[in-house]
């Protein structure tokens, strides 16, 4: 089911047209959490409104996923259906098409067209970044989402079908919404910010791992990995982000400014030099690889088990 999924989303992405006509379940899903984020998002406790909104959210995405997955037919037109209503919660297509959006003027040395770029996957202030630093933004959310936004689905899917994929989505969506260390959001989030990070655990060490068995330095890339994925901000970002880095032999994360504020973290890979133009062209062929590894095992794993 997960093979087909992922096949979909790797031919088609979601369409432009069907986005226009219908969005997508993520946005339908982003405006039940706006809906009830503005309305349970006061008072003191916070904490406890947040746990019920995001417990209210999983529930809406599930509860129609067990429904499908239960009138689906057994046999292969069960796998296929299922993959189909799965295709749109893979996003493998959109994160390599949004990073190929900022490889290209940056290859061509069109840095203000690459800082546009760039700002619509990541949340930092590109008004401050010259071409190396938009060069880490893009490598960074690359290797981020290519957890989040592909392993890790797949992996709950396989888990438990479609109810699995659609639980770790309205989580996920949850998190990039409310999770935020902010005043608004530190208390109410803070359950979805917490299981989100439970979902990624291994789904983040499973993609580091897709990363280094790709590379052309694989000892580096495990190397770098296993020193540096702890020092990351997150549990699990660091995982895939730190293998990118020894794969490519080039320094990620470090110091990076916000609207609001200046966050210093730790280097991956620190004695690295920063990437090149062209090292974003090489982080985008290196995830090609890895998801075709990824693509192969599922494919693998579905005709020895059947799902």
């Amino acid at each position: 089911m997960m093979a087909v999924a992922m096949g979909i989303d790797a031919a088609l992405g979601w369409p432009a047209r069907l986005y226009a006509r219908i969005g997508h379940p993520v946005t339908w899903l982003g405006a039940l959490i706006a809906v009830l984020e503005a309305r349970w998002n006061r008072g003191k406790a916070r904490r406890v409104a947040g746990a019920i909104v995001s417990l209210v959210v999983i529930a809406a995405a599930v509860l129609p996923a067990l429904a499908l997955q239960w009138l689906l037919p057994a046999g292969m037109w069960g796998l296929v259906l299922g993959g189909c209503l799965a295709w749109p919660l893979v996003a493998g297509r959109a994160l390599h098409e949004h990073v190929a959006a900022v490889a290209r003027p940056l290859v061509a040395g069109d840095v203000e067209s690459a800082r546009n770029a760039v700002a619509m996957i990541v949340g930092r202030d590109p008004a401050q970044l010259d071409a190396a630093g938009v060069g880490r933004a893009a490598l960074e959310s690359l290797a981020e989402n290519s957890s989040d936004g592909v392993v890790a689905p797949l992996f709950w899917g396989l888990v438990a079908g479609l109810p699995g994929i659609t639980a770790y989505k309205a989580v996920n969506t949850l998190d990039s919404m409310i999770g935020h260390r902010t005043e608004r959001h530190e208390e109410f989030g803070k359950f979805a910010a917490r299981l989100d990070d439970l979902l990624n655990l291994v789904p983040a060490r499973l993609t580091g791992l897709l990363i280094v068995l790709v590379s052309a330095r694989p000892r580096a890339a495990f190397s770098v990995m296993r020193r540096d994925a702890r020092a990351h901000r997150s549990p699990n970002a660091g995982w895939p982000e730190a293998a990118l880095a020894g794969a490519l032999g080039i320094r990620l994360s470090g110091p990076r400014a916000y609207a609001d504020r200046l966050v210093r973290e730790p280097w991956l890979n620190a004695g690295a030099p920063d990437p090149m133009p062209q090292d974003l062209t090489r982080g985008l062929a290196l995830y090609l690889r890895a998801m075709v590894l990824c693509g192969a095992g599922l494919v693998a794993l579905g005709m020895l088990t059947g799902v």
